[in-house]
């Protein structure tokens, strides 16, 4: 007899709480898991509900808006209890977004991008290591408009101007009245490499100690006398809500950029956080160190 899985209390309780893009996944999660513990195939499942395969599956896969009857009849299909049905069908109604504040500049962002700002927007918690530069919600415009771009994605002025003005956008969320618990945990590198001069990166580190103050924000320092670790080799943001399964880690590089929700990605880019957190600078040690190397830029000035 196969045991049905039953629908997490908190579910139904966060569904409000939640963002568009955290609605889908939970709704996405539940689904497959409806439809596995039948033992049916997608391709089934969408003959019985009168929907396509692929409609079932990207509805899994949480691509794209969400029809809420026709998650109704699936979960009719699946013999979900009136609780769970209600409750998911509740997520699908409330799962488009109609008000994020990236939509003017929605038609110049890829969709890697697009999915970045709902995740931040959405996330409860987020924890970034930087190995190159200031993490674009702490960085000053100055800092940001200093950043050299890499051969071949120089943007003309007006989309580059639309860029920074989303970075700076970006960062209203460390403002709001219920903000994300924000960790970061920066290379030591990123304080000392020197950004559009002197002044600029000691307006950048001052910003970064300003902003440590906050009691949501967290900043460490991974110091060079820590060594080398693997788990520090590259920058990666895990994003979180109050259901850990639904984390993200967002991994950029040169190429393009990976969101990853395996559960064994999410273990091990966990187990690198507890780490990083371990070996790095207390946030009062960080600040000092921040500081100092501040001052060591102002001293170059000519």
């Amino acid at each position: 007899m196969t045991t049905r899985p039953t629908m997490p209390a908190k579910t139904a309780e966060t569904a409000e709480a939640s963002g568009p893009t955290t609605r889908r996944r939970q709704l996405a999660v539940r689904l497959l898991a409806l439809r596995e513990a039948l033992g049916m195939t997608a391709e089934e499942a969408g003959e019985r509900a009168g929907v396509s395969k692929a409609t079932v599956s990207r509805y899994e896969r949480a691509k794209g808006n969400v029809r809420w009857n026709q998650v109704d009849q699936l979960c009719r299909v699946y013999g979900a209890p009136d609780e769970e049905r209600e409750a998911l069908v509740s997520l699908a109604k409330n799962s488009r977004a109609t008000d994020a504040w990236w939509v003017p500049f929605a038609a110049k962002l890829p969709d890697q991008m697009r999915m970045l700002l709902a995740l931040e927007n959405e996330a409860s918690r987020i924890s970034h290591h930087a190995v190159g530069v200031v993490p674009g919600l702490l960085q000053t415009l100055d800092y940001a408009q200093a950043i050299k771009a890499t051969p071949g994605n120089t943007l003309p002025p007006q989309d580059l101007q639309d860029y920074l003005a989303v970075r700076m956008q970006r960062q209203q969320i460390l403002d709001r009245a219920s903000p994300p618990r924000y960790h970061v945990v920066l290379d030591e590198s990123v304080i000392r490499r020197e950004v559009g001069g002197p002044e600029v990166m000691a307006g950048q580190l001052d910003h970064l100690l300003v902003r440590s103050l906050e009691p949501d924000i967290s900043i460490q320092v991974l110091p060079f006398s820590a060594g080398a670790y693997s788990a520090a080799l590259s920058s990666f943001i895990v994003f979180g809500g109050p259901d850990p399964s639904l984390d993200v880690v967002f991994i950029e590089n040169q190429i393009g950029s990976l969101f990853l929700e395996e559960p064994e990605a999410l273990e091990e880019y966990a187990s690198a956080i507890t780490f990083l957190r371990q070996e790095a600078l207390d946030t009062t040690s960080s600040a000092e160190l921040i500081a100092e190397v501040s001052k060591m830029h102002l001293h170059k000035r000519k």
